[in-house]
């Protein structure tokens, strides 16, 4: 009797630890730079898998200003701590707002996705401001599409999609989104996820 009154009393740790983790590992757009927590795509996103009963845990280890160098410094403490069954990579912005060749960022994706084997992984390319001037907006671009393709990973093409040409969605700074851009985000991200998560289940299910 004492042996099965502890087993009850451990099932909700178990099932507890045994709930995939997604890992959102981005920059200060997953962070929810400029809002209140509850604001930002990532917080929605763990509301939205609540409300659909979904049992996701979500890990936000994003963190404002963060390049895919910080990334590849950051990401194995995280995936030995949180073993993620999905792991969301969005990085690359700080990069480019920084002028970096698009080599080193291409490596340095493709090295955070080869470390994050093991999890399915989702890639999420990010718009770079006009300024830049076309030829290297393009060829930005083409770098998460090149690693996507390479590495066999689901790529979201654009993260601010329907959101960073709309000015009243984005912060004075014409970076950051607002909070009522949040939901957009979310929705596109999901189109992308949404498979991902289907596929963790089936794989999950004995």
């Amino acid at each position: 009797m004492q042996r099965l009154l502890i087993s009850l009393l451990m099932l909700p740790v178990l099932a507890f630890a045994q709930t995939p983790v997604i890992l959102v590992f981005g920059d200060s757009l997953s962070a929810g730079y400029g809002l209140a927590r509850e604001d930002g795509w990532v917080w929605r996103l763990d509301a939205r898998l609540r409300q659909l009963g979904l049992p996701y845990q979500v890990v936000n280890a994003s963190v404002s200003g963060e390049t895919t160098a910080g990334g590849l410094a950051r990401l194995p403490s995280l995936l030995r701590a949180h073993q993620p069954a999905i792991l969301i990579i969005e990085l690359g912005a700080n990069d480019g707002l920084r002028g970096l060749q698009h080599t080193v960022i291409r490596d340095n994706l493709t090295a955070l996705i080869q470390q994050g084997r093991g999890s399915r992984i989702l890639l999420l390319g990010v718009p770079l401001p006009p300024n830049y001037g076309a030829a290297y907006l393009s060829a930005f671009q083409d770098v998460f599409k090149s690693v996507s393709q390479t590495e066999g990973v689901t790529l979201v093409p654009n993260l601010l999609q329907d959101v960073a040409e709309h000015w009243e969605l984005m912060q004075p700074d014409g970076i950051h989104p607002t909070a009522e851009a949040q939901a957009r985000i979310l929705d596109t991200v999901w189109t992308y996820l949404e498979p991902l998560l289907q596929a963790t289940s089936r794989t999950d299910t004995p």
